[in-house]
């Protein structure tokens, strides 16, 4: 289930980084958040975040530390979008890569105190 979850993360990370950089969609979308001067960094880590969940399905360090940022961003992704009045439709995507990377985190340091 780890590795299932691990690769989902990462693929869409890793697609959602690229995204940041080169989709007018995700500028559209930063501006309306707010954070358009952020874009570029954002994207970066979810990126970094990405690539780094897949490589942890091989090591375990990497994974822990890429799910825990990737949930510390979604948290924050979920904060703007009530920050900013988003239906909880449109804050769904965000809730729901939250809880898989909480899910992968808890995971993780539970495997590591064994």
């Amino acid at each position: 289930m780890r590795v299932v979850l691990s690769f989902f993360s990462g693929i869409s990370f890793i697609f959602f980084g690229l995204a940041c950089f080169n989709s007018s969609l995700f500028v559209d979308e930063f501006y309306r958040y707010g954070l358009s001067e952020y874009r570029t960094t954002v994207g970066f880590f979810q990126l970094m975040g990405g690539i780094g969940s897949i490589i942890g399905v091989f090591d375990k360090r990497i994974l822990t530390i890429s799910s825990l940022g990737l949930s510390v961003m979604m948290l924050l992704g979920v904060g703007v979008r009530l920050k900013i009045n988003d239906t909880f439709i449109q804050t769904l995507p965000a809730l729901t890569y939250l809880i898989i990377n909480t899910i992968i985190f808890i995971n993780m340091v539970k495997k590591t105190k064994k």
